[in-house]
């Protein structure tokens, strides 16, 4: 009996799942591998037990230390406008629950993540590995000094706004590079694309307004 109540929620989680992919489909997020890469990435895994109902709702989501599991279209749409590529190496800012890492762990290479709460870290590496994912290297660390060690980097991605442009990240992006951030001081930000020129400059996109919690110095402490 347990078997089959177990074989009866999976089934139900797949058709909340593709109805989910569907909505981000209507959305304009239309990148085949982005959205198989959500297709095929668990988020109740990411989601508290609290919220566990809600995992294929689009939206966004408490987890622990005041911080979200980012809305899926947001998601999507940020990873659709990263434009990664199966050979770029990715440095996210802000690991959060893992969820977006995991996403964009399916798209790349390699996948670079600093996460400034040691408790979030510690359970999104757990998630990772039983995922099985073996391309994603993480770091506690100050998520707005980026990863100078492996720098340069073909694509980042940051999960938290930043108050102004990202001089720090931009300076460890290579010069055809792309950085997606939310930028700006406010409860409500400017989701904005940075593009390398080839020449030390940016063309920058202004995409959409989002909200995101801010991007702050240092690491947390946590009690």
């Amino acid at each position: 009996m347990a078997k089959h109540e177990s074989d009866h929620d999976g089934d139900e989680a797949s058709v909340q799942l593709a109805r989910l992919v569907l909505s981000l489909r209507s959305q304009g997020v239309s990148n085949p591998r982005v959205l198989a890469a959500i297709e095929s990435t668990p988020r109740e895994l990411f989601t508290p037990d609290l919220f566990k109902d809600r995992a294929f709702e689009d939206s966004a989501l408490p987890i622990a230390c005041g911080q979200t599991i980012s809305q899926p279209y947001i998601v999507g749409l940020m990873s659709q406008a990263l434009e990664v590529e199966p050979r770029s190496r990715v440095l996210e800012i802000g690991t959060g629950s893992g969820y977006q890492t995991t996403i964009l762990s399916k798209l790349s290479r390699l996948v670079y993540t600093v996460e400034r709460y040691r408790t979030l870290l510690g359970e999104a590496e757990a998630r990772f590995k039983q995922l099985g994912l073996t391309n994603v290297i993480t770091r506690f660390g100050d998520g707005g000094l980026g990863w100078p060690e492996q720098a340069p980097f073909d694509r980042i991605l940051v999960t938290a706004a930043a108050p102004d442009e990202p001089k720090a990240l931009l300076a460890q992006l290579k010069p055809k590079g792309v950085l997606v951030a939310p930028i700006g001081k406010g409860p409500v930000q400017s989701l904005k694309r940075y593009t390398g020129d080839g020449a030390g400059g940016f063309r920058i996109e202004v995409m959409t307004d989002v909200r995101f919690v801010p991007l702050l110095d240092g690491v947390a402490k946590e009690l």
